[in-house]
Formats: C-alpha cells, sequence, structure tokens
C-alpha cells in the first residue's frame, strides 16, 4: 500500500496516494514506529472511504443525501454528521453567510467536508508518533511536525493564469502544523456557488489561497472569500487570526494579507 523510504540522514518516509471523494488524497508521512506509522495510514485511508460512503452527495444512498431529502433526521445519521453541520454553521456564522452549507434548498456540507478529512487524517498520523505529516486532499493541505532535520514543509501555490509555474511558495518554518487551501476557478470552472444569489459566484477573482493552522478553516475561507470578491475578501481575512492569504484577480493582479511575507519561503 505505502512505499517507505529514507536514509541515515533522514527519518523514514512513507508516501501514499488514495483515489476517494472524487479527487486524490496524499500522504507523506516521517518517522515515528514504522509498524505503527503504517497501521495509522492503513486506518485513515480505510475512514475515508467510509466519510465518503456518509456525506457524498453523488450517492442516493448516502446518509447526507437521504437527509437532505427527509430520509433521516441528524439524530439518526452517522455523529459525525451532526459534527460537521455544527463546523459549517460556525463557518457561516463567521463569513456572515458567505459560506453556505446549502444547496438548491437542501443540505450540502461538500465545502466543509474536505478539509475536515484531511485534518482529521493528519491527526492520525501524529497521534501514532509521526514526526512530520502533510496531507493534501485535492490541493488542501494539512502539515504537522518537518520533514527532517532542519527542513519545514513547503507547498507550492499554483499560478492559475499561468499553467504550469507557481504564484507562491508557503513554507511551515517556525510552526508546529500549517495548513494551505485554494479556491478559484482555473481548474473546475465557476464551480463556487454565491449564496446570496443561488448562482456561480462572479467576482474578479480567479484564485484564493488561505494559510492557517487549521485547514477545515483554511478550507472554508477561501470559498467564502472567492464568493466575496477581492476587496471585501482581503479586508475580512485581514480581520480573521492567524489566518494570511493571496488572493489572484482575472487582471492579473495579486493581493495579500499584512502578514503573508512571514510564510513564504
Amino acid at each position: 500500500m505505502a512505499e517507505p523510504s529514507g536514509s541515515a540522514e533522514a527519518p523514514l518516509a512513507v508516501r501514499h496516494a488514495e483515489e476517494v471523494m472524487g479527487t486524490v488524497f496524499s500522504f507523506d508521512v516521517r518517522g515515528g514506529e514504522p509498524e505503527a506509522v503504517r497501521t495509522a495510514l492503513a486506518a485513515a485511508v480505510a475512514r475515508l472511504h467510509v466519510v465518503d460512503e456518509v456525506f457524498s452527495t453523488y450517492r442516493q444512498d448516502s446518509q447526507i443525501s437521504r437527509l437532505a431529502r427527509g430520509l433521516l433526521t441528524v439524530d439518526e445519521c452517522d455523529p459525525e454528521v451532526a459534527e460537521v453541520l455544527e463546523l459549517c454553521a460556525e463557518a457561516e456564522r463567521l463569513s456572515d453567510g458567505w459560506f453556505s452549507s446549502t444547496y438548491a434548498g437542501s443540505v450540502d456540507p461538500t465545502g466543509i467536508v474536505k478539509g475536515w478529512s484531511v485534518e482529521r487524517a493528519a491527526l492520525r498520523l501524529v497521534e501514532a508518533g509521526a514526526s512530520g505529516v502533510s496531507v493534501n486532499g485535492g490541493g488542501d493541505v494539512q502539515m504537522y511536525g518537518v520533514p527532517g532535520p532542519h527542513r519545514p514543509w513547503r507547498v507550492g501555490v499554483s499560478d492559475p493564469l499561468r499553467p504550469g509555474g507557481l504564484a507562491a511558495v508557503v513554507s511551515a518554518a517556525g510552526v508546529d502544523r500549517l495548513a494551505v487551501a485554494t479556491s478559484g476557478s482555473a481548474e473546475r470552472g465557476t464551480h463556487i456557488v454565491d449564496p446570496r444569489t443561488g448562482r456561480s459566484a462572479v467576482t474578479d477573482l480567479v484564485a484564493v489561497t488561505v494559510v492557517g493552522p487549521r485547514i477545515v478553516w483554511a478550507d472554508a475561507w477561501a470559498t467564502a472569500a472567492f464568493a466575496m470578491g477581492s476587496r471585501q475578501a482581503l479586508a475580512w481575512l485581514e480581520s480573521l487570526p492567524d489566518v494570511e492569504a493571496l488572493l489572484i484577480t482575472a487582471g492579473d493582479e495579486v493581493r495579500c494579507t499584512g502578514g503573508l511575507a512571514d510564510r513564504l519561503g
């Protein structure tokens, strides 16, 4: 399942890629007792498939689909459904409604589930004793620890206007955990919905990258910020604690929060 590698200088690395939730989850795990790490990785991957079965809006038999059709109540669902819906409600409150957990009048927590899943998978590996963990779920990245001595985790941010190029490189130097999430229209088109109209968000932005401690919030804030447009989004993101962001407009303007420079490198 997983591919181990290592050297005398660097901790053992275990890497794995899993297709699930309509995307690919990539794991890069460093250090820890090898058997414990592999066991935790297998459990994390298995759990991702369970979450997909529970939360997929593309499966008519998923709990979230049956909840949306009124065939189940929240109390009759897996307890994790209530947990995710509570996170959605908090995201809606903190974004003044720019993040939404409904689509076409039905419950749809898609905007939280992937980040929440990435974060839980990464935490499972940390708890198993890994000294460095990076989990990338379709571009949403949660990092813990370090990949090796004197080496921080680094994440390249794709340039939405120059395919194959990078707009920035985010470094986790100096922090124990860091998350990076990007929302935009370059790869998936206009898939982000404006909660105020129920239609695709039409703004001056092509991409928003949010950096913060937890991917569950970084992902939600990137989605909400994209729907807002650059001017309102930048002011709102500046107001959030421990959050930095990079915004790129269709006119190739780059706007960023005041502290982003400290996270680049």
